[in-house]
């Protein structure tokens, strides 16, 4: 009995040296809009740099509108500002992202979107962004948060509420594409499946024959009508 006492009170100090920060200092907190060392060599980069709107224009147009600001640190929409997408395009990435939409709110995370169409949506694929307790769309998983809007849905559970701060991840390699939230993998999916194509054709976007086609193109966030906070937009290009 002694012996297994010694075991555990060795086990327990183990532990709780483990749990102790090295020297006595506690880890720094990464600042917002930055880039870890880490990151950096693996190849991320920054889409927002916390402080102005630059490398971000309103869809098909030259500059950012004024419904589009930075505020504590976050790039928002704070009134009617329309669309907007990154001045630069990409093929195959990994995105992630934080947002924090109002309570009720709705708005989405586009990409490969081109401006060959009067709307955004009309060609690229959208991430939907809510606050699932609160709005009428939240009922559905084919359009609650985190689900490729309209086509594969979203399991529940994982989304914050409105007005607290979600971190989005896209993966985008070739035709598979991942979604996930919050440290969750929600769903994945092969564009230009027969299950894609099946799902295509139950969808609203049945009418856009340039829907998902794009090999490549801009990352976008939709304005819906309501305020919503983007920070910690970082981007990895994959091969």
């Amino acid at each position: 009995m002694k012996r297994l006492e010694r075991l555990v009170s060795l086990a327990a100090l183990v532990a709780a040296i483990g749990a102790c920060p090295v020297d006595g200092v506690p880890p720094k907190p990464v600042a917002a809009n930055t880039l870890t060392g880490p990151e950096k060599a693996a190849g991320w980069r920054l889409l927002f740099d916390g402080e102005t709107t630059t490398g971000w224009r309103n869809y098909g147009k030259p500059t950012i509108s004024d419904g589009w600001k930075v505020q504590d640190s976050a790039l928002t929409r704070v009134g009617a500002g329309g669309d907007i997408i990154t001045s630069d395009e990409f093929k195959n990435f990994e995105l992630s992202i934080d947002w924090k939409i109002e309570p009720g709110g709705n708005s989405g995370i586009f990409y490969r979107a081109a401006e060959d169409t009067d709307e955004i949506y009309w060609n690229a694929v959208e991430m939907q962004v809510l606050d699932d307790a609160k709005h009428p769309d939240g009922k559905s998983p084919l359009t609650s948060a985190g689900a490729a809007y309209d086509l594969y849905p979203a399991p529940p559970g994982h989304v914050h509420p409105g007005g607290e701060w979600n971190t989005a991840r896209l993966m985008v390699n070739g035709n598979h594409v991942e979604h996930w939230l919050n440290g969750f993998k929600l769903l994945e999916y092969e564009l230009g499946s027969r299950d894609w194509d099946s799902k295509l054709a139950g969808s609203k976007f049945k009418p856009h024959p340039r829907f998902g086609k794009n090999s490549q193109g801009h990352i976008g966030l939709q304005d819906h009508g309501n305020v919503v906070a983007w920070r910690n937009i970082k981007i990895r290009v994959l091969p």
